[in-house]
């Protein structure tokens, strides 16, 4: 199907420049909050997850991160799904988990994704 995601990460999309710039940038990691999972067809559509998830993984991928270390997370902002605690929505989504040479982490929701980014050490 055609919507806001394929548009985002269409060649010159915004999804691929802001992956792009954060980079380039030097933001070592990232999560994918996957949103509007409520306006998929059908609503929490675990496929629809799966595809976008598969799509972002090749293109950062080719950007040079790992997707291994990146959660992606299905959210719905406008309903408050899987952003603080886990969606009863959504029973497909077991969590996330990423893997990194610090070590690894997993969790249900957006927010203890957010926890677990690393603090950047700095330079002495």
């Amino acid at each position: 199907g055609t919507g806001e995601f394929e548009a985002g990460i269409s060649k010159n999309g915004q999804t691929r420049e802001h992956a792009l710039l954060a980079f380039t940038l030097g933001v070592k990691q990232l999560i994918v909050g996957v949103n509007k999972m409520d306006s998929t067809e059908p609503p929490y559509s675990e496929n629809r997850f799966e595809e976008i998830k598969k799509e972002v993984s090749s293109y950062i991928k080719k950007i040079g991160y790992n997707p291994a270390a990146v959660a992606f997370v299905p959210i719905s902002g406008w309903h408050g799904d899987n952003m603080l605690e886990p969606s009863s929505k959504m029973p497909w989504f077991k969590g996330w988990a990423v893997e990194r040479k610090e070590g690894k982490a997993d969790g249900k929701c957006l927010i203890e994704a957010l926890d677990a980014i690393l603090p950047p050490s700095r330079p002495t």
